[in-house]
């Protein structure tokens, strides 16, 4: 789900091999959230496997005729070259060219920074202050012979990076790098999908340290601060949450209102980690401090069922957002929506995750994309009643040849909301 509160504001303050996916057994998982000590971690990303990103990205374009693609830092920079770099009014990116080794474009003082972090064979081509980095690029075109190909842009690079290059190579022609950069980042390989098991485990542990520790008079800050210091410690890196109590707990995106905890409350808890670059996005809901009402327990368990059928709809070969039509389709029949009105569920079943939080494709309706082998989602069909509480369970799966495989599994019921691991 997407994180936009208050709460996450201050938490950022403060076909897989089977032996892979075992990296963390249960019990050192449990015992890492009692004793708080870190676990085993997989390994990160190699080179090797960049490489083979490189290579296949460059099938790819030659297939969809593309020349050469640009990269700004973020997530796809990262997946194809290691590198990690923050984005600002000077350019950094990566040019990778449909033959041959790609090059990454930076200021001359931060070329010491950058290849630090980098993780394949490239050139590091410099600009000084006074100079027009689109130029260096342009030129780089014009030595590989590309200057007259369609240039492939990463879907978030920004306006002036196009609008420069255009103006440094009149006539050039820009296409979406997605034939190439997203077909490949949908994919995720085993060692991808070890890194996020790795990193669902250690918030199933981080949640079931901090579930008994939880006591009325907490703010969602004070909850968002023993997650976050739980899922340091255990192992996970760059933490965030959205905590809401009561109400607050209906609208899927939260509040910026002051929330104390209180006897009685829905809690719904959105929180995640990542372990060397690669995500995790795990709801929890409970009633804290008594027993659930008749109602409470009631769409608890009509979201739990809305997991079980999304996840059942999730075979390969299906469009995307059949997945979600089997689930709005149950909730209409039980009386919410229909569609996205409220009460109900508001918004789409799922979202793509990998190297970010969301990513393309969604199980949403009207998504045609087929689901394939590698692919991995989150599932969190959640029931919102507004002014009253919201119930969200959300649990990531990848895909194989045979079917769906939970990161971490549902919860068994409202009463033991913290149960279950995959």
């Amino acid at each position: 789900m997407v994180r936009l509160s208050v709460g996450r504001r201050s938490f950022l303050r403060s076909a897989a091999a089977a032996a892979a996916l075992s990296s963390l057994p249960l019990g050192a998982v449990c015992a890492a959230a009692n004793d708080l000590v870190p676990i085993k971690l997989p390994p990160p990303i190699g080179s090797e496997e960049r490489l083979q990103r490189l290579a296949s990205a460059r099938a790819l374009m030659k297939r969809n005729g593309i020349g050469a693609i640009v990269i700004e830092p973020g997530a796809s920079l990262d997946y194809f070259t290691g590198v990690q770099w923050r984005r600002s009014e000077r350019l950094t990116a990566a040019i990778i060219p449909v033959e041959g080794e790609p090059i990454i474009v930076t200021p001359f003082f931060e070329k010491p920074s950058v290849e630090e972090s980098l993780k394949v064979p490239a050139e590091v081509r410099t600009w000084n202050e006074h100079d027009e980095p689109l130029k260096l690029v342009a030129d780089f075109l014009k030595e590989r012979g590309l200057a007259g190909l369609p240039v492939g842009f990463e879907e978030t690079n920004r306006f002036f990076v196009l609008d420069n290059l255009k103006q440094q190579l009149p006539g050039v022609r820009v296409v979406s790098a997605n034939p190439a950069v997203r077909q490949l980042r949908m994919i995720k390989s085993p060692t991808e999908i070890a890194l996020m098991k790795a990193a669902s485990d250690i918030t199933i542990a981080a949640y079931r340290y901090t579930y008994p520790r939880i006591k009325a008079g907490m703010s969602a800050a004070d909850v968002a601060k023993l997650m976050a210091e739980a899922t340091a410690r255990i192992g996970g890196s760059n933490p965030w949450g959205l905590i809401l109590f009561g109400p607050a707990s209906a609208l899927p995106h939260g509040t910026g209102k002051p929330q104390k905890l209180a006897p009685g409350d829905v809690v719904l808890l959105d929180c995640g980690c990542s372990v060397h670059g690669y995500q995790s996005d795990i709801s929890r809901t409970f009633v804290f401090g008594g027993k659930p009402t008749a109602e409470q327990r009631k769409v608890w368990d009509q979201v739990h069922r809305g997991q079980q059928i999304a996840f059942a709809a999730a075979k390969v070969g299906v469009p995307a957002g059949s997945v979600d039509d089997a689930v709005r389709r149950a909730y209409e029949s039980w009386g919410y929506g229909p569609g996205y009105a409220l009460p109900g569920l508001s918004h789409r079943t799922g979202h793509g995750i990998g190297m970010e939080g969301h990513e393309p494709v969604n199980l949403v309706h009207g998504e045609t994309t087929l689901l394939a082998p590698g692919m991995c989602f989150s599932d969190e069909p959640g029931i919102y009643l507004p002014g009253k509480f919201g119930v969200r369970l959300e649990d990531c799966f990848y895909m194989t040849a045979s079917g769906p495989r939970w990161f971490s599994m549902p919860p068994p019921s409202i009463d033991d909301p913290f149960g279950g691991a995959a």
